[in-house]
């Protein structure tokens, strides 16, 4: 190579070498912070659906926005641990669901918090108000008028005769304890039974199936991160038992999970990236309301009702939103 070439080409990188200082040192990405309360498998469609949204606002994940993951796999014990690491890590934003907002709550006063879904903010301390929730938390509320007596009026109108049913809940968990009491409610409105077949840890699941009183003939199913994270384990001990579930989200179906009727949460993790939005761009959390959900859907897999024998009336067929064949 000759001499002025070789000089030319070391006049080329020493001019561009404070422009790719700049861009390595480059201002860092807002970082959101996903604090999965459940396996990283049953949340796939719900980040999905949220990864989605934030992309059609403009934030795209690894150029514009970063994200980071974890899962708690139903082990409330590790939320505190979860949320103290995004509070080190400086995220800009936690999105979670309302069980893990305690401990995110006590990981940090700053770091703004959306849940996608909680049962009862206001009533469990989340939020001081629906209209305007202060500090560092928002997000959406799946509580609904009635939805609880509308499910137990579902098992009565599916399963033939229904005398009894039981309620599966983690009874650690604080909104259980309310729905168990709407359950309760509504089975005395129709004149029904109730056994409440308590867990708190997924090595429980099986030995409560084992203790099922015989008169039982169907599985109230309460929404929780252990729940979530061993759905498929409870409806594969249901199935067989002989006892027909049903859940509160169509995401608790697998493993031949029955029915559900409730909230969609895939539209709800959608609208909680609209929340991030908004604090990304200068909002803060306590300024933002609660929202209610707006989009239901009843849910039958037929498979399942074929395997228990079980007849869906075509009237009921015709008020699903998806029927699973």
């Amino acid at each position: 190579m000759r001499r002025r070439e070789f000089l030319g080409l070391v006049s080329s990188a020493t001019a561009l070498w404070p422009l790719v200082t700049r861009a390595q040192d480059g201002p860092k990405l807002p970082t959101v912070g996903i604090l999965g309360a459940s396996t990283q498998s049953n949340w796939s469609h719900w980040t999905a659906a949220f990864v989605g949204r934030l992309r059609e606002l403009g934030w795209i994940e690894g150029h514009t926005v970063a994200i980071e993951y974890r899962w708690a796999e139903g082990h409330t014990e590790k939320f505190g641990k979860i949320a103290a690491e995004f509070a080190r890590l400086k995220v800009d934003v936690i999105v979670t669901v309302g069980g893990a907002v305690p401990a995110a709550k006590q990981a940090t006063s700053i770091i703004p918090i959306v849940f996608a879904i909680a049962v009862d903010p206001v009533g469990s301390g989340l939020v001081a108000s629906l209209a305007r929730p202060g500090g560092n938390v928002t997000g959406l509320s799946t509580q609904a008028t009635d939805l609880t007596g509308k499910r137990v009026e579902l098992l009565r109108e599916i399963v033939p005769r229904l005398n009894r049913f039981g309620i599966i809940a983690n009874v650690g968990y604080n909104a259980s304890a309310l729905e168990i009491s709407e359950a309760r409610a509504a089975a005395r409105t129709f004149g029904l039974n109730v056994d409440v077949l308590g867990i708190r840890r997924a090595e429980d699941i099986a030995h409560t199936f084992e203790t099922l009183n015989g008169d039982v003939q169907a599985l109230y199913v309460c929404p929780d991160p252990l729940v979530n994270a061993n759905h498929v384990q409870i409806n594969t001990l249901a199935l067989a038992a002989r006892l027909p579930t049903i859940h509160p989200f169509r995401d608790y179906l697998g493993g031949a999970g029955f029915v559900s009727y409730g909230a969609n949460n895939v539209d709800l993790f959608r609208r909680a990236a609209n929340y991030v939005d908004k604090i990304l761009r200068g909002a803060k959390p306590g300024d933002l309301p609660i929202e209610q959900p707006t989009n239901f859907e009843l849910v039958i897999n037929l498979k399942t009702a074929k395997a228990l024998g079980l007849t869906i009336s075509p009237s009921l067929l015709a008020r699903a939103d998806e029927v699973i064949e």
